[in-house]
């Protein structure tokens, strides 16, 4: 089986375990175990009887991951679910809170680097981008089914391409002709759908956005994170620390309110002028600003250029740090 290490360079690995400040018998949570870097990281900082739950929703994820983890097997918990559905975990396993989380958001290297998963289009495969392949809806589905509307939707919302509607008319004039199956067949399409001089200058595939966008909703990606958001904090022991890596601007912005609004502690109206609702910060905002990799992690892995890292503090009952 290939060497997991050498297929994923974990994101911002130090900067995670530096802040969530793992301890021997602490409980954590891994939501998006991908090749298990973050994890075993946590694990051996952590020291003894420390325990981990993992999360992920592709199976060879799992599989290499386990193995990466085989020195913490015994006190390793490995889960084939999105990390939205930890609290099924959780319960399974008898743990009320945990004691530290991260998620590292979006696609992985090894997903990517995957023609047959399909997310790439740099690489030809079947348009696909499911990261649980057992999952009903595909990019195949999406570009061959959804109305002009709906499909430019995904593509400025999740992509955040301008020229959205150009290339979903693009996408349904093709669909006329023949089906769309592959992902080099979408990324000629887009790319032809970019007037020529932006296609020459773009710093960036034309096709990236639109990719990413797909991607987002085949996945229901944001969804996803705005569940995970709103039921995480509960599951949080007093002192816990919650760190989130994102890589675009639709998912930091989620964090961001939801980090911001749980550390407001009133829930009132914002019209109101008074507060009626005796609400407490649940949540002490540890990070200001995102932080991003440094110079020399962005040199060596070009997937760390656009994340950013956010990190937050469960408060107790009366709102106070413990």
């Amino acid at each position: 089986m290939t060497d997991p290490a050498s297929l994923h360079q974990t994101v911002l690995l130090h900067e995670v375990v530096e802040w969530l400040q793992p301890k021997p018998g602490g409980r954590y949570m891994d939501g998006t175990l991908g090749m298990g870097g973050h994890s075993l990281a946590l694990m051996q900082a952590a020291g003894e009887k420390a325990e981990l739950m993992g999360l992920d929703q592709d199976e060879m994820a799992l599989t290499l991951a386990r193995k990466r983890l085989v020195d913490f097997k015994n006190r390793v918990h490995l889960f084939h679910l999105p990390f939205s559905r930890f609290e099924d975990a959780l319960d399974e396993l008898d743990w009320k809170t945990v004691d530290g989380a991260v998620l590292d958001l979006g696609v992985s290297s090894m997903q990517l680097d995957e023609a047959d998963r399909g997310f790439s289009f740099i690489h030809d495969g079947p348009l696909d981008m499911r990261m649980n392949p057992d999952s009903d809806l595909s990019a195949m589905d999406l570009v061959n089914t959804l109305k002009h509307g709906e499909l430019a939707r995904i593509i400025r919302v999740y992509g955040e391409d301008p020229l959205a509607g150009k290339i979903a008319s693009a996408i349904l004039k093709a669909r006329d002709n023949e089906v769309i199956t592959r992902t080099l067949q979408l990324a000629q399409i887009v790319r032809l759908a970019y007037p020529p001089k932006m296609r020459h200058t773009a710093r960036n595939h034309p096709a990236t956005r639109t990719f990413q966008g797909l991607r987002i909703a085949v996945n229901r990606e944001i969804e996803e994170l705005e569940y995970y958001l709103k039921t995480i904090v509960e599951r949080l022991e007093p002192g816990a620390r919650l760190a989130i890596i994102s890589f675009h601007s639709l998912e930091d912005r989620a964090v961001k309110h939801s980090f911001r609004d749980a550390a407001k502690g009133c829930k009132c109206p914002a019209n109101q002028i008074h507060c009626t609702c005796d609400g407490v910060p649940e949540l002490k905002v540890l990070t200001k600003k995102p932080l991003v990799a440094s110079e020399a992690e962005r040199e060596v892995n070009p997937r760390a250029r656009s994340a950013k890292l956010r990190v937050a503090e469960k408060l107790n009952a009366k709102g106070d740090r413990v």
